[in-house]
């Protein structure tokens, strides 16, 4: 077990903590406007009145909240399964040895089986059924000093080693060689797009958040801060700032369509 694997853990873990406070908030401030339509229904039919505005508004929060919560939760089950160790030990594991191969062969797909979590058993369903669409990857091992993600197509998904075979359709000029290159990555370097055509169903990053996105015009992505969200701009689009990308002393604010952004992962160095 490594102290970048605990560290992720230990991050997310805080994450959940300030989630789980601000919901405590939100639900607050939800029962005192409860009581305020209750002691006074009639308040929301006097002109200029928001009580329910506010009300509604208060309960967008606490979903994005509520989501945001079971997103970091599978991932600290997801850190959790992959850090626990696998298999027998002791005299179960000697007697593996004493079968034939097809014997042992079947054995460990046995209990692979039954050692995979709920959470697991659903984030493998979930990356099996990438192929053929496109994700946001990292290319990069982790001692690199940079993280370098891009847009790539999706080949093929192995359930026994676990790892994403992608396909990068468009490398770039200072690439080694020419023409399009594969790569076989973990799990934990591939971040798959919001759907395009249920933006509806899409957890909207709200502004000030730190977020990675396609720069216009590439296929890489790059850290950005949301200036504007989708909703608030009535389109399928956010307003974001793009971490070194100043132009004449400022930071020029870029369009970037919602299924071509995703969460910032922990650790990200750019």
């Amino acid at each position: 077990m490594s102290s970048p694997d605990i560290v992720g853990i230990l991050e997310n873990t805080k994450e959940l903590d300030r989630l789980r406070k601000e919901q405590e908030e939100v639900l607050v401030e939800i029962n005192k406007m409860h009581k305020k339509l209750q002691a006074s229904p009639e308040i929301v039919e006097k002109p200029g009145d928001i009580s329910l505005a506010k009300l509604k508004n208060l309960y967008i929060q606490a979903k994005e909240l509520s989501e945001n919560e079971v997103t970091v939760s599978n991932i600290l089950l997801t850190q959790l399964d992959l850090l626990l160790p696998y298999g027998p030990t002791g005299q179960q594991r000697r007697k593996l040895g004493e079968g034939n191969d097809q014997k042992r062969k079947r054995m460990k797909v046995d209990s692979d089986v039954i050692r995979l979590s709920p959470s697991m058993r659903n984030q493998i369903e979930a990356y099996a059924s990438l192929k053929g669409e496109q994700v946001a990857a990292r290319v990069t091992a982790e001692s690199a000093d940079k993280d370098e993600w891009f847009v790539v197509k999706v080949i093929h998904f192995d359930r026994e080693t676990k790892e994403v075979e992608v396909l990068d359709e468009e490398p770039g000029d200072d690439e080694e060689g020419s023409g399009q290159r594969t790569y076989k990555l973990p799990m934990s370097c591939i971040l798959p797009f919001p759907k395009r055509n249920d933006p509806s169903n899409t957890l909207e990053f709200p502004p000030s958040k730190h977020v990675l996105a396609v720069y216009p015009g590439t296929t890489a992505l790059y850290k950005a801060t949301v200036v504007s969200t989708p909703r608030k701009r009535k389109s399928d689009e956010y307003l974001l700032e793009f971490d070194d990308d100043e132009e004449n002393g400022a930071l020029p604010q870029r369009t970037v369509p919602f299924h071509k952004v995703v969460a910032l992962p922990e650790g990200h160095r750019q």
